[in-house]
């Protein structure tokens, strides 16, 4: 399978591609720091970073098409918590609906916060997505680990990274194999045959990680993140930074007096 979900379009040649894994880790921070401690009642905010982010993602010229399905792909899973915030917040009643014995009642200021999480959550998707999108993800991890985030974090997120393609291509593997044995019978039979799937896919995938475990120390592994490019701040940098400060804050004080 395809084994560059994360940073498929990182070996692009844009200004976003080559700035530091560093500022753009600082930069995106920033950004979502400002969109989540923005009024829901300033939209011209909102509107400043959707076409803040949108510019940034012209700059990297990554496909508008890819950056609309990964920053979809969250979605669902913020509509889970969020879908239920309209019905059981206080406030003046928008609309009331019978679901079998319950008589639940949906209010304006609970619609005013499912919109207010779902347009926040979605910029800092988008932001996340350039970042992903534009940095190769060892040096992203490199920068983390150089940023001062916890070696164990780092390392987490690198083993994960690295050998979720390996559990999925397992996965695939045992499911042609029980397609090929006429997988079938009762709704018993079959939650039996994915559960014992599951604890055999569990048992592989221990014993997989202590034979990697062991390779790696074979190998002298020392737990440190490496690449062939090493990180350094350019002028690029100071100058991307110092604009992009400027332009959340300038947003912030403009935005304040409206």
């Amino acid at each position: 399978m395809k084994h560059s979900f994360i940073d498929q379009y990182s070996d692009g040649d844009s200004l976003i591609h080559r700035l530091d894994p560093r500022t753009k880790l600082v930069t995106t921070l920033a950004f979502i720091v400002a969109v989540v401690l923005t009024p829901v009642s300033n939209w011209r905010a909102f509107v400043f970073y959707f076409c803040l982010v949108a510019a940034l993602l012209i700059i990297s010229r990554l496909p508008p098409l890819y950056v609309l399905k990964r920053s979809l792909v969250v979605f669902p899973f913020v509509l889970l918590v969020a879908i239920f915030i309209p019905f059981f917040n206080q406030g003046e009643v928008a609309g009331s609906y019978n679901i079998g014995l319950w008589r639940v009642s949906v209010t304006y200021s609970g619609l005013v916060v499912l919109a207010n999480v779902v347009v926040k959550a979605w910029l800092s998707i988008l932001s996340l997505v350039l970042l992903s999108a534009t940095t190769n993800f060892t040096e992203l991890l490199k920068g983390l680990r150089q940023s001062g985030v916890p070696e164990v974090i780092v390392l987490i997120l690198s083993f994960m990274y690295r050998y979720v393609f390996v559990l999925v291509d397992e996965m695939l593997r045992m499911r042609r194999a029980r397609d090929s044995r006429n997988f079938g019978g009762g709704r018993r039979r079959q939650l039996r045959t994915i559960g014992n799937m599951i604890g055999i896919l569990f048992i592989r995938s221990y014993e997989r990680g202590e034979r990697v475990y062991a390779a790696m120390l074979s190998r002298g592994f020392d737990s440190q993140i490496r690449s062939l490019r090493q990180l350094s701040f350019k002028k690029a940098d100071a100058y991307f930074s110092i604009a992009f400060a400027l332009a959340l804050i300038s947003s912030a004080v403009v935005f304040w007096w409206l």
